[in-house]
C-alpha cells in the first residue's frame, strides 16, 4: 500500500510526537482535535519542539518550515477521508475510543487502516464498534515518540493478515522503527513490564528505603536507563500509569499490578507529572527538569 496522508486523532503529548515524527519523514499529517484552541496549542507545542531542535542544531529554519507546512490542522473526522491510515491518539478511554472508531467508520473508505495507539485497551473491543473490524490494528508507539526506535503491533482477534502486514511496511520501511508483532493481551508487552517496574519503584519510595532522585539514579546510571522509572512516570502521565494498572488488575487479578497508594494519592491531587508541571519532579512549561 501507498501510503501518502496520514491523520493523527488527539493533540495531546503522543498526537504532538507521532504527527511530528511522520512530517519529518516526508508524510502529509492531518491533526484532529475537538476545538480550535486544542489543535492551536498541539501545533504551538509542535513548533516548540522544532524550535528545541534548531537551538541544539539538529535541524534548520528551512527543515522545521517544511515539517510544520506537512500538517494540516483539522476539526472534522469528515476530512479524514483522503487519508490512507489514521491514528487514533485520544485518551485511554475505551467508550471515547470506540465512538471515535464508529465515526471513522463512516468517513474512511474499507481500504483505509484504522490504527489506535492504546497502551492498554483491548483491539477487538475497539474494533467492534465498525463494520470492518479486520482494518483495525493497535500501533502502540513509545514515549519519546522520535527517539524510540520501537513500535508495537498488536492484532485484534479479527485484524486481517493484509492489515498486519501493510502496517509492519508502513513501520519498517516508511516510519523506519521496528515493529514487533503482538497478539492482544492487557498492557501488550511493553506497558504490562514497564507499569510494574514504575509500581515497584513507587512502593520503594512509599517504604522510605531512598529518596525519589536516589531511585531514579540507581536505575538509570546503574543499568543504563534513559530515565529513571519515577520520571519515566511523569512523563507518562500518573493518571495514565495509574488507568493502565488498574485495567491490568482487573483483568489479570493478580496483586502484583495492584496501583500503590502514592500513585493514587498524586492523581487524586492533580500531580500528574510533567503535563501538570509536578509529578515525583517538577517541570516548567516546556516540560524540562527543574
Amino acid at each position: 500500500m501507498n501510503f501518502k496522508k496520514i491523520g493523527v486523532i488527539g493533540g495531546g503529548t503522543m498526537g504532538q510526537g507521532i504527527s511530528e515524527m511522520l512530517a519529518a519523514k516526508g508524510l502529509d499529517v492531518m491533526l484532529v482535535e475537538k476545538t480550535e484552541e486544542r489543535l492551536n496549542y498541539s501545533y504551538e507545542m509542535i513548533e516548540a519542539s522544532l524550535d528545541k531542535q534548531m537551538e541544539k542544531w539538529a535541524i534548520t529554519a528551512a527543515e522545521k518550515k517544511l515539517i510544520l507546512s506537512r500538517i494540516e490542522k483539522v476539526t472534522h473526522f469528515a476530512e479524514l477521508s483522503s487519508c490512507d491510515m489514521v491514528i487514533e491518539t485520544i485518551t485511554e478511554d475505551l467508550e471515547a475510543k470506540q465512538k471515535v472508531f464508529n465515526q471513522l467508520d463512516q468517513v474512511c473508505p474499507s481500504h483505509v487502516i484504522l490504527a489506535s495507539n492504546t497502551s492498554t485497551l483491548s483491539l477487538t473491543e475497539l474494533a467492534s464498534s465498525t463494520i470492518y473490524p479486520e482494518r483495525v490494528i493497535g500501533m502502540h508507539f513509545i514515549y519519546p515518540v522520535a527517539k524510540v526506535d520501537l513500535v508495537e503491533i498488536v492484532r485484534g482477534l479479527k485484524t486481517s493478515d493484509a492489515t498486519f502486514e501493510d502496517t509492519k511496511a508502513f513501520v519498517d520501511e516508511i516510519v523506519e522503527k521496528k515493529g514487533v508483532m503482538i497478539y492482544e493481551s492487557p498492557g501488550f508487552v511493553t506497558s504490562r513490564l514497564i507499569c510494574l517496574f514504575i509500581n515497584e519503584a513507587m512502593h520503594v519510595l512509599q517504604e522510605g528505603v531512598a529518596t525519589a532522585e536516589d531511585i531514579d539514579d540507581a536505575m538509570r546510571m546503574g543499568y543504563q536507563f534513559q530515565y529513571g522509572p519515577l520520571e519515566m512516570a511523569d512523563h507518562f502521565g500518573l493518571d495514565s500509569v495509574l488507568a493502565a494498572l488498574e485495567r491490568m488488575f482487573r483483568e489479570f487479578g493478580e496483586l502484583k499490578y495492584r496501583p500503590s497508594t502514592i500513585l493514587k494519592k498524586m492523581v487524586r491531587a492533580g500531580q500528574l507529572g510533567m503535563k501538570s508541571g509536578e509529578g515525583f519532579f517538577k517541570y516548567d512549561k516546556d516540560g524540562d527538569r527543574v
